[in-house]
């Protein structure tokens, strides 16, 4: 496995963790996994390198979003499996009214996608999308307070409160926070997600190529 961003601070603290879990045995037997600093405009792999790719919360932020993913469908192996998260339409929106400062910095978000946007992009990079579905609910009311309040204030008592909430359901994994956001997640989840495959090259297109 190969995690890549470009902010190197980031990516350093990734490493930490993938050294955190082989030392604790977490990681299965034989596996590898490298943190990388990078360009996702310029992916420093081969052609068809990995069997899956996820692109998670990434194409908001890049001006040239077909080019990231003709990255992806560049390195991704015929019949493998691609996945893209951005947020999603409605709570994205929310917070853009609530606050400038949650999307006009420097390498914050530049667009709100609709899934029928995405969806068609995926497709013109030469992808074939096979489903969809909605993620996070629980932490777009978190995005709202933070919008609401401040950004940048982290110490107003709804989004502290609230931010113990969500660390103690990522710790914990409760059942009944399981239950209500998967409830919720098609109501307010804060990510879409859409899987695609790249497709093989029919036959007369491979002798071709």
């Amino acid at each position: 496995m190969v995690a890549l961003d470009q902010n190197g601070e980031e990516i350093r603290e990734v490493a930490k963790w993938f050294a955190a879990m082989k030392e604790a045995g977490e990681a299965p037997a034989g596996a590898t996994a490298t943190a990388m600093e990078g360009d996702a405009l310029a992916l420093p792999f081969p052609d068809e390198s990995f069997d899956v790719v996820i692109i998670s919360e990434v194409m908001e932020h890049i001006p040239d979003d077909k080019g990231v993913l003709a990255e992806m469908v560049r390195v991704l192996k015929p019949g493998g499996r691609i996945a893209i998260t951005v947020p999603r339409y409605g709570p994205e929106k929310v917070c853009w009214s609530l606050s400038d400062a949650y999307h006009e910095v420097e390498g914050g978000h530049i667009r709100i996608y609709k899934a029928a946007e995405l969806l068609a992009k995926i497709r013109e990079a030469g992808l074939r999308p096979y489903g969809t579905h909605h993620a996070h609910a629980l932490h777009s009311p978190y995005w709202w307070l933070k919008c609401a309040f401040g950004v940048d204030n982290d110490k107003a008592l709804p989004v502290r409160a609230y931010h113990k909430l969500l660390v103690w359901d990522i710790m914990k994994k409760p059942l009944a926070t399981r239950v209500a956001e998967q409830a919720l997640n098609p109501l307010i989840g804060k990510s879409f997600v859409a899987y695609a495959t790249k497709p093989h090259l029919p036959r007369a297109e491979a002798d071709a190529a």
